[in-house]
């Protein structure tokens, strides 16, 4: 009962925490300057473009009030602040029915929905491969703890972990791309996939993507390996020196039985503060490795939105990522209960 009431009261506050992360942010995008009026206005006058490097040798473009309240009427900037939001909440369905700013014939519903395959399977497959590599690797470390494999992999861990995922990306384009012609060509240098990707079978589609996505979600991994690995050990190395194991060691049972019947399972509890975020990562992908690698997905997507003052896009991504963020800290917070019955959620 105590536990239902818990989850009651997180589920409800869903609503007035996205309610403040939205209210928030859509305030930012509406007055900081570069917005789509002074876009729309440099594109008028043709600055930045081959059309106004012409004419500031003969003679600029002036634009008169009328035509910029004209175009502060087009994107309703002409109304009040709360009005443009409940119009954005209720109206245009968190955005979503609105129009690129920077594609004017997509809606950003549209535009998500052309990312979020390739999104999805980068993320979850990227995650899935963290947690099925690093917690192993961080028990077998416990187990083993201060001798030479534990020495070896944490170099191994932390060298990967230093070196940031762009460099790291460029580095695997150069050894296994072919952009240098003394090493491997191995894979694509770019993209999700192949040219003649709509005429292969299902099993030449699957293989094709996981030819073009094996250097981005191993360099994806790799970033989380030192984290996820340390603490998978520092908790089972923790939940090893406790009073409860040594008591199952004194009452007979053996070691092996005293780590995987009782320590492993305490030991997945910090971990399982990851496990709610697969619902993000699934759609937020990783900007850094996607830029890189020039893969279409959802992180890319929201930094050209960032880049291109595209507010629909952009608040349309950060409305789906902050639901699924909100769920999915309720996701960890029900994993506690799966793997530990004992926790309560009790208010101070």
């Amino acid at each position: 009962m105590e536990r239902m009431e818990y989850f009651i009261r997180r589920i409800l506050l869903v609503v007035p925490t996205f309610i403040g992360i939205t209210v928030l942010c859509f305030g930012l995008i509406q007055f900081v300057p570069g917005g789509p009026v002074e876009q729309a206005i440099m594109q008028m006058k043709g600055i930045g473009s081959g059309e106004g490097a012409g004419r500031a040798s003969g003679f600029q473009v002036s634009i008169s009030e009328e035509q910029r309240k004209a175009l502060e009427v087009h994107f309703g900037f002409d109304r009040p602040f709360y009005e443009r939001y409940w119009k954005w909440l209720v109206k245009d369905r968190l955005g979503m029915r609105m129009e690129s700013y920077k594609f004017p014939d997509k809606t950003a519903w549209q535009l998500i929905l052309e990312r979020f395959q390739v999104s999805l399977i980068f993320g979850i497959t990227g995650f899935v491969l963290s947690y099925l590599v690093c917690i192993p690797l961080g028990i077998y470390k416990a187990l083993k703890h201060q001798k030479s494999f534990d020495f070896l992999s944490s170099v191994a861990v932390f060298v990967g972990y230093a070196i940031p995922p762009f460099a790291f990306g460029m580095v695997l384009k150069m050894f296994f791309c072919g952009t240098v012609e003394a090493f491997w060509d191995f894979f694509p240098v770019t993209g999700f996939h192949s040219d003649g990707f709509a005429s292969l079978s299902v099993w030449g589609k699957t293989t094709d993507i996981a030819w073009h996505m094996a250097l981005p979600v191993f360099c994806y991994v790799v970033g989380n390996f030192a984290i996820l690995t340390l603490l998978m050990k520092n908790s089972l190395l923790e939940q090893i020196g406790k009073d409860y194991i040594r008591t199952v060691l004194a009452k007979g049972g053996g070691f092996s039985r005293a780590v995987w019947g009782h320590a492993f399972r305490n030991s997945l509890i910090p971990i399982a503060t990851g496990f709610g975020s697969i619902l993000t990562v699934m759609f937020a992908g990783s900007v850094i490795i996607e830029q890189v690698f020039e893969i279409p997905g959802m992180g890319r997507l929201s930094l050209e939105a960032i880049v291109g003052r595209d507010y629909p896009v952009f608040m349309g991504i950060l409305s789906l990522t902050s639901i699924l963020g909100l769920v999915g800290n309720i996701l960890s917070d029900f994993t506690y209960v799966l793997i530990d019955p004992r926790i309560h959620f009790q208010e101070n």
